[in-house]
């Protein structure tokens, strides 16, 4: 079902701030473009990518996919000193807390979010028990394959299709229709599913700190039910490691089960400066090392490294247009612009796509 009504609803609703992060900034540079038609979709396949890295760590060498530089050995140097018992920078198990962005940082978010690409499908499906919508921008633009009349919608327009998509409905129906459409999604350019658009190199890093007592977070502006859906198939990041943006819930009791429902207003905005709140609310410490690619992450990394002790932060940098995207200071998503400028005096890494990684995806290999 349709998420609740959003008429008369204020800008302080789940889709007003929420749309403003994800999907504002996305819908008005690529509407007009080719590169948002809707997904394709092909027969659901299990996914072994968490598990296929989960061995690597006990390699000779943890980080294969890396090209030998400063930045591999800087990785390798920090969690070497971290973990080693009885070294000077020793840190216990239990605070060895290492956060990640998702979009950007651990898998594409070119041309277009993912989380963009599934609201697009979910308004197409739920269109049949919508006639108005026919008749009802932003609706008719998205049904109708009008993508300047979606993006002429504005914010309120997208904060919409937001709600529409992603309240109204309890988290275990949400959970379904998320995994469901994960499964049989594809990429506009790959022709793959998103869940195989995922970086070698950083399964590979996710493994080799899980093997040396780390717990890995997704810190993420995206939903964060979404993001539960298949994070521990995808990452092995199991849900309760999880952290995004998120809607108010109400418990209900309906047919004598009791549920959670989304609800159309928004409890955290998980970007920026929302990030650090979010890790403090759901893990209650500074992390050691954070990863991100844009200037939506310069927070999180800002509060993490500004700890005491030895700590780690690095931002992806996107330099291959070939293998991938390349994009930063002017880009309409993934922006990095302060980060780039910021990372050498604070000590932060960049990797460069183009050379610091032989392969990008699993399927390169």
């Amino acid at each position: 079902m349709a998420g609740a009504s959003l008429r008369g609803m204020s800008g302080r609703g789940y889709g007003g701030a929420f749309a403003r992060s994800l999907l504002v900034v996305t819908l008005c540079a690529l509407f007009v473009t080719a590169g948002c038609r809707s997904t394709q979709h092909v027969s659901p396949e299990p996914s072994s990518l968490a598990q296929g890295g989960s061995g690597l760590a006990g390699q000779g060498d943890p980080l294969p996919s890396w090209s030998d530089g400063p930045t591999k050995a800087a990785l390798l140097d920090f969690v070497e000193r971290v973990t080693r018992e009885g070294g000077p920078d020793f840190v216990p198990v239990d605070a060895r807390i290492a956060t990640f962005d998702n979009d950007g940082t651990l898998w594409t978010e070119q041309p277009v979010a993912v989380e963009l690409a599934f609201v697009i499908d979910r308004v197409k499906a739920l269109a049949p028990e919508h006639p108005e919508w026919k008749h009802q921008q932003p609706f008719q633009g998205v049904l109708e394959g009008d993508l300047k009349a979606v993006a002429a919608s504005g914010e309120r327009g997208l904060m919409e299709l937001v709600a529409a998509t992603h309240a109204g409905v309890t988290t275990e129906a949400f959970d379904v229709t998320v995994k469901e459409w994960m499964a049989t999604a594809k990429h506009p350019r790959f022709n793959r599913p998103y869940t195989e658009l995922v970086y070698q190199p950083m399964l590979e890093l996710l493994a080799l700190l899980r093997a040396r007592g780390f717990k890995t977070f997704i810190v993420s502006g995206g939903d964060v039910g979404f993001l539960r859906a298949w994070a521990q198939r995808v990452y092995g990041i199991p849900t309760e490691q999880v952290i995004g943006s998120r809607a108010k819930l109400r418990y209900e009791v309906r047919d004598g089960t009791a549920s959670l429902l989304l609800l159309p207003e928004l409890d955290l905005l998980d970007d920026k400066a929302g990030k650090p709140v979010g890790i403090q609310q759901v893990i209650g410490r500074r992390p050691l090392a954070a990863f991100g690619n844009s200037d939506g992450d310069f927070e999180m990394l800002e509060w993490t490294t500004s700890g005491t002790g030895p700590r780690f932060g690095l931002f992806v940098h996107h330099t291959d247009a070939e293998r991938e995207w390349a994009y930063d200071r002017n880009a309409h998503i993934g922006k990095l612009s302060r980060g780039l400028d910021e990372a050498p005096r604070r000590g932060w890494f960049l990797v460069d796509m183009k050379k610091d990684w032989k392969v990008i995806y699993p399927f390169e290999q």
